[in-house]
């Protein structure tokens, strides 16, 4: 049986939400690619889950037409769906802070509001996420205009995790954050076509970060600090998942898996200014050596 109804059910009233897992989505002025990242959503069966969008835009986007129809249809099918307007806009790492801070659920999908979600992503990302016993794992977005662009020598550093994640040190600077061109493109649309993976299946793998669609396990991410360095920030800043994800994969290990049914719509970017890396003044700005490459074998590192 799956959590999501069917539309033989939608006019009966709603049964009591279960859901451990919510996904958080923050948004500004982009009605349309929310109405299709609350469609992929739309397309999810299990673990059941909830929503909840934060919405930044000097006009709410909630009673647009297509953002309105995908949120009925989500409730439709027995999802619980938030719609909260949070303004002033104080920054990337702000406005995810406040999502945080509204989530009690067990485990939270950070969502951006232009990625599309293959049917089946949150069952591969949950299952990844309660297998490896980690802080989070993600699905890197892809853009699929580059599927007939291949790049070999970005996919390179790939290197998978085998049966468990440990924790790892990455900052500006060190030879891990190489693996960063894995998410490129569509390279690892490329990769998951080189490894020919069985169907439903995943394969967790090493990653300097992953952007726009990242499940972690709250209660380790609140024990991290969450994204409370906002307030050192300006308000014009980039890289805030970046700075919280290296935090959780210091003690608790994170991974990115294979495929990724993450596309990205690749839309413009809401945020032109990008002059500072949150990193930077997180963790300090980089350095031009990196005195060992060898990352700590988690041997220290307990999964509460």
């Amino acid at each position: 049986m799956i959590s999501r109804r069917w539309s033989g059910d939608w006019a009966l009233p709603p049964e009591p939400s279960s859901a451990n897992l919510e996904v958080l989505i923050p948004t500004v002025d982009r009605a349309a690619e929310l109405a299709v990242t609350l469609a992929g959503l739309a397309g999810q069966d299990d673990p059941p889950f909830s929503v909840t969008v934060s919405d930044q835009s000097e006009t709410s986007t909630e009673s647009r037409a297509a953002v309105n129809a995908m949120i009925r249809v989500l409730r439709a099918q027995g999802r619980e769906v938030r719609y909260l307007e949070h303004r002033p806009r104080l920054g990337l790492a702000e406005h995810r802070q406040f999502l945080l801070d509204q989530s009690v659920a067990d485990s939270v999908l950070f969502l951006d509001d232009d990625v599309w979600l293959e049917p089946g992503m949150l069952t591969r990302l949950s299952d990844a996420l309660d297998t490896l016993r980690c802080g989070f794992v993600g699905a890197a977005v892809q853009g699929l205009s580059y599927l007939n662009d291949s790049r070999p020598a970005q996919r390179e550093p790939f290197e998978p995790w085998g049966a468990s994640v440990r924790p790892e040190v990455l900052r500006r600077g060190s030879p891990l954050v190489k693996r960063m061109t894995l998410h490129n493109a569509a390279n690892l649309t490329h990769l998951a076509g080189e490894l020919t993976l069985d169907t439903g299946s995943w394969l967790a793998y090493k990653i300097a970060w992953v952007g726009g669609c990242v499940m972690f396990r709250r209660r380790l991410l609140v024990e991290c600090g969450g994204f409370d360095f906002w307030s050192t920030l300006p308000a014009a800043h980039v890289g805030e998942d970046v700075a919280a994800q290296w935090r959780v994969m210091e003690r608790f290990g994170g991974a990115g898996i294979l495929p990724s049914g993450a596309v990205h719509l690749e839309a413009p970017t809401t945020v032109p200014d990008r002059s500072t890396e949150a990193g930077d003044i997180v963790f300090g700005p980089a350095t031009a050596t990196w005195p060992d490459d060898t990352a700590p074998d988690g041997s220290g590192a307990t999964y509460p």
